[in-house]
């Protein structure tokens, strides 16, 4: 039902530049776009709103090349990849850690403040295709799209950033 929808809203916007369904397109999809971002800031909340913010006036002014040819989350997270990347060429990241996102897990304070940190372990890519898979459960070939790469390189950075993260946390007393 909810891609019915979402297909009728695009459309409306696309069509009729309709307003009210691209704010309904926003609700649908800011909570996953604002935790993506908060995993790659490492928690910056005022930082992730400026880049949502971002993002979503890019897919409002881009969604007309919309085409459908993979899923329109794929197409959104690819806008968001871009938009961080254009802030990363333009900032020099920063390594605050003043929130740790959750997806409702009832994981203690603790640990999540260690996940955070192992994940600034990781550089940018690795990062990033951590959270697509394993935080916004995306699979590794829309992954692939959103970030550009090939699927043995998305593994590939997969395979290492999941290295770097159990030695982190082995190290810091974890089994």
């Amino acid at each position: 039902m909810r891609h019915t929808n979402e297909k009728l809203l695009i459309a409306q916007v696309m069509l009729f530049d309709d307003r009210r369904a691209f704010a309904t397109l926003v609700e649908q999809h800011q909570t996953a776009i604002r935790r993506f971002f908060l995993h790659q800031t490492g928690g910056n909340e005022m930082l992730v709103d400026d880049l949502a913010q971002e993002t979503f006036i890019k897919l409002y002014y881009s969604i007309k090349q919309y085409k459908g040819l993979s899923g329109f989350s794929t197409y959104l997270y690819r806008i968001a990849y871009n938009v961080f990347q254009d802030y990363l060429r333009r900032h020099k990241p920063t390594d605050d850690i003043e929130n740790i996102p959750d997806k409702g897990t009832s994981m203690p304070s603790d640990l999540k403040i260690d996940i955070a940190q192992a994940l600034q372990q990781l550089t940018h890519i690795e990062r990033t295709v951590i959270t697509l898979h394993y935080i916004e459960d995306r699979k590794i070939e829309e992954v692939a799209q959103i970030v550009q790469a090939p699927l043995g390189t998305v593994k590939s950075h997969l395979h290492r950033a999941r290295n770097k993260m159990y030695e982190y946390l082995k190290a810091n007393g974890y089994e």
